[in-house]
């Protein structure tokens, strides 16, 4: 053997004799000594076995002479992602001395022992029962990972300046994962203003032509189809589990940073309350989540130490006093999202209580109201011209309870252990077009009303739903409906300290007073002979009823 630890063929080369070992204790079942020498190479896999070996506890008799100190450390190998040492492996029979055996010719070898080829073997040999090093959760969070998807997604924004034009295309990557059904999941603005979507599948170099079968934008979540059943191939759906509770692990996969890899981060669930989804302007359950969440880790499941989906990643919080602040879809609102596609066909979205309500924390106020000390409830303070719920609730109202969940002052209701949450989650759990049981006090009589739920109507849309912005010109007067996209192009990500204060007083407090009712603005004023003196007009405010022309995309 050469001193790299090679078996050499041929005639075996001579070297020095060395000095004779002093006498030791033998083993019961081996007549050789156990004492290894440390002076061969660190390199050859000999010496490195017998030094992992001389680390582990030996149940034979010590040696009457104290052992030689060892340099080495334990000699840990990773082999098809498992981890396993090598000093977990029986220590086998040391090499036979070169002397031969006492009392044995000099060089004769025991045809008893095994070979040197034998012994390198062997002392590398790792036994299949080694346990994993701490990888437990991550093996059960591996399987569900091939059903992570790539999303490439082409947008194609409309011009909100030049409403008969469209902006330069663009395009981006995000996450989405494979549910039942031959479904994707993902984030609504991953695929907002989409032309063309594609989905690649965790270690394959194919792009996949994808069909856009809903989009929630109240939600931020939208379902995807692909047609060729290739794709469908080798892949298991992701299985849902339960909201996880307060300090439970979650790990997020996807592919942020534009990443071909998968990446996972793992955290802990520090808050579940209602929370502002920033896509659709809406207040929804929301889970915060301690793991980084990056671009493009929108729409990216996060898994339990189970293996199953809790929620989707969809938005961090950027803040200069806030770190590794992210935030998960829950099941819930996935659950609400898939239902209500089931049911309908399309995507109808998520119903409201067409109010504004305060607190009635205040003692004084409850007395004047006519509340009795064992009743809580919040107060009405205007209710939408444009909601199912003006029939019958009017402005003072006192809503005691809902579907006979009784409301605190503050406005939360029970629920789980420890735990309250705002009302407008019972709400949120409702579907569009259902009814529910309101209780409410007027004028110190109670009253019950069964309320036919309905989405919400803005005056100024927070969002145009994909469709094009709709507009009017006559005589080079450009006429445009006010949306928030429509603001945000105007004035800026910051356009609720930048826009005009009446339309941000239209846009924070106004009701639509019938279902057609538009707020409608000239944008500008396109040069023309029969306009000359009004070029410089842009954004001027003309609150006039909708007769049916705003919804055509262009009208000349």
């Amino acid at each position: 053997m050469d001193s790299h630890g090679h078996v050499s063929g041929g005639k075996r080369k001579g070297k020095r004799a060395r000095k004779p070992e002093p006498p030791v204790l033998a083993s019961p079942d081996n007549s050789h000594d156990h004492k290894h020498h440390d002076t061969a190479p660190s390199s050859s896999p000999l010496s490195t076995a017998a030094v992992a070996a001389s680390d582990s506890p030996d149940p034979e008799p010590a040696s009457s002479s104290p052992a030689p100190r060892r340099r080495g450390r334990k000699s840990r190998r990773i082999r098809n992602g498992t981890h396993s040492e090598v000093d977990a492996a029986p220590s086998p029979s040391p090499p036979p001395r070169r002397g031969g055996p006492k009392g044995a010719p000099n060089g004769a070898v025991d045809v008893a022992e095994p070979s040197r080829r034998e012994l390198a073997v062997k002392m590398v040999e790792v036994p299949a029962a080694v346990e994993p090093l701490r990888w437990d959760q991550v093996v059960k969070v591996v399987p569900s990972m091939d059903a992570v998807v790539k999303v490439f997604c082409v947008h194609t924004e409309p011009n909100f300046s030049l409403p008969w034009q469209r902006k330069r295309q663009y395009s981006s990557s995000s996450s989405g994962f494979i549910i039942g059904g031959r479904r994707v999941l993902t984030n609504a603005h991953s695929v907002e203003h989409y032309t063309q979507v594609k989905l690649k599948k965790r270690g394959s170099d194919t792009k996949y032509l994808a069909t856009v079968l809903a989009i929630g934008t109240e939600c931020d979540i939208a379902m995807l189809t692909v047609e060729d059943d290739e794709f469908w191939k080798g892949v298991s759906p992701v299985e849902f589990g339960s909201l996880p509770a307060l300090q439970d692990a979650v790990t997020v996969v996807g592919y942020p940073i534009g990443g071909d890899t998968i990446s996972v981060t793992s955290g802990v669930v520090s808050r579940i309350e209602i929370l502002s989804y920033v896509h659709g302007s809406t207040e929804l359950l929301g889970l915060q989540i301690d793991a980084a969440i990056n671009s493009g880790n929108s729409g990216g499941p996060a898994f339990n130490d189970k293996g199953k989906c809790v929620g989707i990643a969809f938005q961090s919080l950027k803040h200069e006093d806030a770190e590794n602040i992210g935030y998960v879809i829950p099941t819930p609102v996935i659950n609400h999202f898939i239902e209500d596609y089931k049911k309908s066909g399309e995507y109808t979205g998520f119903p409201i209580l067409g109010i504004e309500w305060q607190k009635m924390e205040n003692p004084d106020l409850r007395k004047a109201m006519g509340m009795k000390a064992n009743q809580k409830g919040v107060r009405i303070r205007r209710v939408e011209p444009t909601a199912p719920e003006s029939g019958c609730l009017e402005p003072s109202d006192i809503i005691l309870s809902f579907d006979g969940i009784d409301i605190a002052n503050d406005g939360t209701v029970p629920f789980r252990h420890g735990e309250r949450i705002g009302f407008t989650y019972l709400v949120s759990q409702k579907y569009t077009g259902e009814k529910a049981r309101v209780k409410v006090l007027r004028n110190s009589k109670i009253h019950e009303f069964n309320i036919k739920l309905a989405t919400h109507k803005r005056l100024i849309p927070a969002h145009i739903k994909g469709r094009p912005p709709s507009y009017y010109i006559v005589a080079g007067f450009v006429f445009m409906a006010v949306s928030v996209p429509y603001l945000r192009s105007e004035y800026g990500k910051e356009y609720e300290y930048d826009a005009p204060v009446k339309l941000l007083d239209k846009h924070l407090h106004a009701m639509a007073q019938s279902s057609d009712e538009q707020l409608v603005v000239v944008s500008q004023v396109l040069v023309a002979d029969i306009n000359i003196g009004y070029e410089d007009i842009v954004n001027i405010q003309n609150h006039i009823p909708c007769k049916g022309y705003c919804y055509q995309s262009a009208i000349t």
